[in-house]
């Protein structure tokens, strides 16, 4: 007998700042409501505008770090001082109950996740170029020209571990990269151990075996 309910696919989806990897991400979400993005726990306070539960799951350094003592997340890292970390049990929970989750998180936590999930599905999204992600940077109008060009050593040090991921996405034309990333999740919904679960019955009933 098939499995009442197949489990969901998680997503690692890493880029360098720049890349369009947050936009990208929620105009997926608004394409496939059978996606979803993991909320993260941090240390960091609060900002206007920010909702707990919405926007990062809000906790003290010393909740933060009972719960790393207590193996609950997935990965996590300490970033300029505050704490940011994915919920283990909440992502296999979700999965567990037959959806999609998205993590967005740099190339070290990715690496974290795959030790304890290797079946996770790693995408890495670039810019088409380093002239094209300057302009980026640039014409975000928000950093000062030392910080865009750290942003930019560090995303040359990032996209050395692009080779580490299971899809590339070259983010040119926005509508072309969000194609390509929903081609992607479509893709792994038709994977064979997926479709057996989902179309066991049909596929005995054609070969005979009803």
């Amino acid at each position: 007998m098939r499995q009442a309910v197949e489990q969901g696919t998680l997503y690692v989806i890493s880029a360098p700042s720049g890349a369009g990897k947050t936009s990208l991400v929620a105009e997926m979400l608004r394409n496939d409501k059978k996606l979803g993005v993991s909320v993260s726990h941090t240390t960091r306070p609060m900002r206007d505008g920010e909702s707990d539960g919405v926007n990062y799951h809000f906790v003290s350094r010393e909740a933060f770090e009972s719960m790393i003592a207590r193996g609950d997340f997935l990965e996590h890292a300490d970033v300029f001082g505050n704490y940011y970390g994915t919920s283990h049990v909440w992502v296999r929970e979700t999965l567990a109950k037959g959806e999609d989750v998205i993590l967005e998180i740099d190339w070290q936590g990715a690496a974290q996740v795959r030790r304890l999930m290797p079946e996770c599905v790693g995408i890495f999204i670039v810019p088409p170029s380093t002239a094209i992600l300057r302009e980026r940077l640039t014409g975000r109008g928000t950093d000062a020209p030392e910080v865009v060009e750290r942003r930019l050593a560090e995303a040359a040090d990032e996209c050395r571990h692009a080779v580490e991921f299971d899809y590339l996405v070259v983010n040119d034309r926005f509508d072309v990269a969000l194609a390509d990333l929903l081609a992607i999740v479509r893709s792994q919904r038709l994977r064979m151990e997926v479709q057996q679960d989902r179309h066991g019955d049909l596929l005995a009933g054609l070969s005979g075996r009803s």
